[in-house]
């Protein structure tokens, strides 16, 4: 083969392999939003069974405000879990540990905790996610995908070319 056509198809293979990259991390993203998902109705629903919402727990000056006027042997901050409120943080709770098939019986507010630590975790991948296919994105637009090295005639039977077994 002559040189230009070598260059040519090495462009065609990174190319591709950088398409293949930002499809495999596309699906992982879509992974990763139904796992989001999943946990956040979990937690939902902790604080539905607490009767608690994100607002509803009072902040710890509200609690130091409240508690100035009590007795002496009172600490003055009360402290009060956002999610758990004034339920019972010892109450048996089912849950299905993250990444496992494993139920087990643990603590009211060590389920959260556990939710609420995988929430951020998530969250953290889902952003990492995002910005490596916006980069893959614009790596594969900056190279023009190849409109201004051939005509879209010839990119679309090269895109049909099919291996026939004689």
């Amino acid at each position: 083969m002559d040189e230009n056509m070598n260059q040519f198809q090495q462009s065609l293979i990174m190319l591709e392999t950088e398409a293949e990259h930002l499809l495999l991390a596309r699906h992982e993203l879509v992974e990763n939003d139904k796992m989001r998902n999943g946990n956040r109705e979990a937690l939902t629903a902790l604080r539905r069974r607490a009767r608690t919402t994100k607002t509803s727990v009072p902040s710890p000056f509200e609690s130091i405000m409240k508690d100035i006027g009590g007795p002496g042997s009172r600490s003055l901050v009360k402290e009060l879990c956002a999610t758990c409120g004034n339920h019972d943080l010892n109450e048996p709770t089912w849950m299905m540990f993250p990444g496992t098939d494993m139920f087990g019986n643990i603590p009211f507010h060590a389920s959260h905790t556990i939710l609420d630590t995988e929430q951020a975790h998530l969250d953290y991948e889902a952003k990492k996610l995002q910005s490596y296919v916006k980069e893959k994105s614009f790596l594969i637009s900056e190279k023009g995908v190849l409109a201004d090295k051939i005509s879209p005639g010839v990119l679309r039977s090269l895109v049909t070319l099919a291996d026939n077994p004689k």
